[in-house]
C-alpha cells in the first residue's frame, strides 16, 4: 500500500508539473500572439507605435527563452551527470557573487576551501539560483549570508537571507516546481522581476544529481537558511583560509 501510494504520488507529481509546464509555455505564446493582432489590426498605427508593439513581443519572448532554459537545466539535472571534473565550490561562489548586482543588499561571504566533482556550470547553476532567490525575496537594505567549507567530511554551501518569515511547513513547498508561495513571501519592490517558479527546484535537481543533500529551514527572524553538502574530493580536513567581507550594493572578496 505505501508503495501504490508513492507511485501515485509521483505519477500525480508529474502530471502536475506537465499542466504548470503547459500552462507557463503556453501564455507568452498567447501574449505574443495578442500584441500582434492588436497592432495589425490598427488602422491608425503608426512606426512609434509598431515598435512599441514589437518591443514587447520581444520581451515577452525572452521571458519565454528563460523558461525552456530552466525548463532544460531542469530536465538535464534529473538525467544524471554525463561527466564530471574536479572544482572548487568556494571559487565557483565567489564568481557567482561578483557577478550579481546586489543593490541595497549586504552580502556577508566566508569562503574556505572546499573541493568536490561534479558538472561545473550546473553547480554554478545552483549556486546562482541560490543567490538570486535570497536577493529576490529580501528586504530593503536587508543582507545575504553566503558560507563554504567542509563540514562532517562533506563540502557545504550556506545561503540564509533576510526577509519575510516563511511558515516550517512551506519551506519543503518551495522546492518543487512552479511553486511561487505569491502571497507568503514580499518581493522586495526594487526588484519586481516575477519569478518563473522552477529556481530552487532546479537547485535540489542539481544537488540530487551530485549526490549531494539538501537541507532548507525558516530563519529565526525571517528569511530561508539552505545547506546544500556534497561528496568531499579529499579525505583530510582543509584549513580554512577564507575572509569575511560585509558589503553593501558590489561584492568584493579577498581570496
Amino acid at each position: 500500500d505505501g508503495l501504490l501510494s508513492r507511485l501515485e504520488g509521483a505519477v500525480e507529481s508529474q502530471r502536475r508539473f506537465v499542466a504548470n509546464a503547459s500552462h507557463e509555455l503556453r501564455t507568452p505564446i498567447t501574449v505574443q500572439r495578442a500584441l500582434v493582432e492588436v497592432a495589425l489590426g490598427d488602422p491608425d498605427a503608426t512606426e512609434e507605435s509598431l515598435r512599441a508593439a514589437c518591443e514587447r513581443v520581444i520581451a515577452v519572448g525572452e521571458q519565454q527563452e528563460r523558461l525552456i532554459e530552466s525548463l532544460l537545466t531542469l530536465a538535464r539535472s534529473q538525467r544524471g551527470l554525463e561527466a564530471q571534473e574536479w572544482l572548487e565550490l568556494d571559487r565557483v561562489v565567489r564568481e557567482v557573487l561578483h557577478s550579481v548586482e546586489a543593490g541595497d543588499v549586504r552580502i556577508d561571504a566566508t569562503l574556505e576551501p572546499a573541493r568536490t566533482t561534479g558538472d561545473c556550470a550546473l553547480v554554478e547553476r545552483l549556486v546562482a539560483n541560490l543567490v538570486d532567490n535570497a536577493l529576490h525575496y529580501n528586504r530593503p537594505h536587508g543582507w545575504i549570508r553566503v558560507s563554504t567549507g567542509l563540514r562532517d567530511g562533506r563540502v557545504t554551501l550556506d545561503v540564509s537571507n533576510a526577509g519575510p518569515k516563511v511558515a516550517a511547513d512551506e519551506v519543503e513547498l518551495l522546492f518543487e516546481p512552479f511553486r511561487r508561495q505569491a502571497g507568503q513571501r514580499t518581493v522586495d519592490p526594487a526588484r519586481p522581476r516575477p519569478g518563473l517558479g522552477l529556481g530552487l527546484s532546479i537547485v535540489r535537481a542539481i544537488a540530487d544529481a551530485h549526490g549531494g543533500e539538501l537541507t532548507a529551514s525558516s530563519g529565526d527572524q525571517g528569511g530561508l537558511r539552505v545547506r546544500v553538502s556534497f561528496p568531499a574530493a579529499v579525505p583530510e580536513v582543509q584549513e580554512p583560509s577564507g575572509q569575511t567581507e560585509p558589503v553593501t550594493g558590489a561584492v568584493r572578496l579577498t581570496a
